[in-house]
């Protein structure tokens, strides 16, 4: 075993870390890698080692004690970390046991963090789509972002690690994912098959049967399908593995996932017409939500929701990713959440 290319992988069973457990299982050198995977449970594990894994180590980012986070990172020679982009304790855990990993064998073992454009938002609330737009090759951009950005908390310390030298760091940071996961994990029913973002527009619009947005609508943002995310992890991975000098790490080492922008308008359009379709709502034009509904569904995160990020994945295509599902995908794919969302 100690031959073979230890790696860790955080969010097997998520909505992105299950397609890309499903690509590393499936890979060309799968016979080289020892995968041992964070489970929340003893099921899930015993579940996620029918597929192909080769060890799990049972925890949540949650814990108190991190310690079997800091353990199995200190065993990896690349670790896969995607679950909660804003979970400093758990990146922490996994970099103190990166560090030890580097102590032991004099090798900076490999990070690929998953991130996301949330961190070259705005504060538009929603009334306007004007806003900078961001490439992964502006380094000197992207590292001027302060510590108050969005996933920055977490971002700013893997950065500040690499450039210590115990770790070689890679930011993956995709826009709103869309799109139905599928392999092993899904078909085991132990994978989440659904977005974060999407849903928290569609359920409310379900409620007050018509679509949503927050001010005028106008605010933008990249969409990324979640094969074509995942795709971006191996293809990253194995840059790493075969090319390690001319592929960005550290401050260098954003790659955004995005194939194309859509406005809030567009998808509260997109929701209303399918209520209607399903004899649901009775206006296919959406209406901005209330003062009232905006507490009542969203709390105090409608901010972010009605924000403008534009990202370039300039980068992340250098390395030959080639996305495949874009715009008309993406409202598809918002009409199909909504007829299995009212379903439920």
């Amino acid at each position: 075993m100690s031959s073979k290319l230890n790696i860790f992988i955080t969010g097997a069973t998520g909505y992105i870390g299950g397609s890309v457990l499903a690509r590393l299982l499936r890979h060309a050198d799968r016979s080289n890698f020892h995968i041992t995977a964070l489970a929340r449970s003893a099921e899930k594990g015993d579940k996620l080692k029918s597929i192909g894994v080769d060890a799990t180590v049972l925890g949540s980012y949650t814990d108190k004690d991190l310690g079997f986070l800091i353990e199995a990172a200190s065993q990896a020679d690349v670790v896969f970390a995607i679950v909660d982009a804003d979970n400093y304790p758990a990146a922490k855990a996994i970099l103190d046991g990166m560090k030890i990993k580097h102590e032991k064998s004099g090798q900076a073992p490999i990070l690929i963090h998953t991130s996301g454009t949330a961190l070259i938002a705005d504060n538009a609330l929603g009334l306007h789509s004007e806003h900078i737009i961001y490439s992964d090759l502006d380094v000197e951009k992207l590292n001027a972002l302060p510590i108050s950005a969005l996933h920055r908390n977490v971002d700013i310390p893997i950065i500040e690690a690499d450039s210590s030298g115990y770790v070689k760091a890679y930011l993956i940071a995709p826009g709103t994912i869309f799109g139905y996961p599928s392999g092993p994990a899904v078909d085991l029913g132990i994978q989440n098959k659904h977005s974060i973002q999407m849903p928290l527009f569609i359920k409310p619009s379900i409620a007050r049967k018509q679509g949503g947005y927050f001010g005028k609508g106008l605010n933008h943002w990249p969409l990324v399908d979640v094969e074509d995310t995942a795709d971006l992890f191996i293809i990253l991975f194995d840059a790493i593995r075969t090319k390690p000098k001319s592929t960005g790490h550290g401050s260098e080492g954003y790659y955004f996932a995005e194939n194309g922008q859509y406005s809030a308008l567009e998808v509260a359009r997109a929701i209303s017409e399918k209520l209607v379709d399903l004899g649901v709502g009775e206006s296919r034009e959406p209406a901005a939500f209330t003062a009232e509904e905006s507490e009542k569904f969203f709390g105090p995160i409608w901010p972010f929701l009605a924000t403008n990020s534009y990202a370039r994945g300039d980068r992340s295509r250098s390395l030959g990713w080639k996305p495949m599902r874009g715009k008309e995908d993406f409202f598809a794919n918002i009409k199909q959440e909504v007829e299995e969302f009212l379903s439920k």
